[in-house]
């Protein structure tokens, strides 16, 4: 068994384990995440959607940081599972790129430099990653402790 079928494997088992109990409604698909070597995403899908997505995804947030905290019980360096739920990740993050990329365009025109609000580790890679693409752009993220934090967007 390869490293990517064993995690989908561990990953629906910890995902049914925690989902059935709470007697949710839902089905469950996986497929490889894009631009992650081995790693799996949970797409949850159902009629209590918004119940596991939460306020602004916080819930959703819960359950994956849950999900992969058992799998990295049993397999200690374990590819990380992304979960999502009725494709609320999705549609979030391209919102989030939408926003930084205007962001980005406003600093072009004005040269004033801009701040993203608070992200997560994840958010501020996505966002990094994406406006290291626009020629002209320049960002760094706040140098604090902190799990969240800003992102100046400014000229290069």
């Amino acid at each position: 068994m390869d490293a990517l079928q064993k995690l989908t494997e561990q990953a629906v088992r910890v995902a049914n384990s925690i989902l059935t109990p709470l007697g949710y409604t839902y089905t469950l698909s996986t497929e490889p995440t894009e631009g992650e070597e081995n790693g799996v995403t949970l797409m949850i899908e159902g009629p209590d959607a918004r119940y596991l997505i939460g306020d602004e995804g916080d819930k959703l947030d819960d359950l994956q940081y849950l999900v992969n905290r058992l799998i990295q019980a049993e397999w200690e360096d374990a590819p990380r599972v992304r979960v999502d739920c009725d494709h609320y990740r999705e549609r979030a993050e391209g919102k989030l790129l939408r926003r930084a990329r205007s962001r980005a365009e406003r600093v072009l025109q004005t040269g004033r430099p801009l701040m993203m609000e608070k992200l997560n580790a994840y958010q501020r890679r996505l966002v990094h990653n994406e406006l290291a693409k626009m020629p002209g752009i320049c960002t760094t993220s706040e140098d604090t402790d902190s799990r969240f934090k800003r992102i100046t967007i400014s000229r290069a």
